[in-house]
């Protein structure tokens, strides 16, 4: 899966400084948030500022029609409740509270409910996007030249980084999971391994035995 993931020649000419770092870890043991998981959401919180890598991403949305006070890139949007940030699992919290501490869109997904690899594209406006919607399954779909990561069954994330799908989502019971860290200018590429470097820490300290694997891609 990881030599496998790709970003389109589309999204490589919509933002020629996008880079995301890809990681893989295997082995997890998740659970319910716990005091270890919860102190890291409350050490990100008090890191929480402002950061020009935030603006990056409101003008990538922008670029590809989005409105970014609506629906809003995911790290703005877990910026504006840095002190409120709600505890899902131990390897969720991990995540975000790494993409607080660094300004860094970070997403996390169950890599067994993958159905071939991952990629960015500008979505055809025919894909799939499951939902829950009024307490039911849904199914919605991107606008035509939306930014939006997919695998063969479908989009699992919508506006580059704003939603994840329900099919893909990070659960206790994960045991793979793919992690997409992404950086956009002036994001330094150092600052983006440090995050990466991080992450893997907060999950080593999950599960000790996790395996973990990363994979850098950048450039047109």
């Amino acid at each position: 899966m990881l030599e496998r993931i790709a970003v389109d020649e589309a999204v490589r000419e919509l933002r020629p400084d996008f880079a995301v770092l890809v990681v893989t870890a295997k082995g997890l043991a998740n659970g319910p948030s716990d005091e270890q998981s919860a102190g890291w959401l409350a050490q990100a919180a008090a890191k929480a500022g402002d950061d020009p890598h935030v603006e990056s991403w409101r003008e990538a949305y922008r670029a590809f029609g989005a409105k970014p006070q609506r629906t809003r890139p995911s790290v703005d949007a877990l910026l504006r409740r840095a002190d409120a940030l709600p505890s899902i699992n131990r390897v969720v919290d991990a995540y975000n509270a790494v993409s607080v501490e660094y300004a860094l869109p970070i997403g996390g997904e169950d890599l067994d409910a993958y159905q071939g690899p991952a990629r960015l594209v500008r979505a055809t406006g025919d894909e799939p996007f499951d939902v829950i919607a009024g307490g039911e399954p849904a199914v919605e779909h991107p606008a035509a030249g939306e930014v939006v990561w997919r695998d063969d069954a479908g989009v699992t994330c919508r506006r580059w980084n704003w939603r994840q799908c329900v099919r893909t989502r990070l659960t206790e019971d994960t045991e793979n999971g793919l992690f997409l860290l992404e950086r956009l200018e002036p994001y330094g590429l150092d600052r983006l391994a440090e995050a990466g470097d991080e992450l893997a820490a907060r999950l080593r300290a999950i599960s000790s035995e996790v395996r973990i694997e990363s994979r850098l891609i950048e450039g047109p």
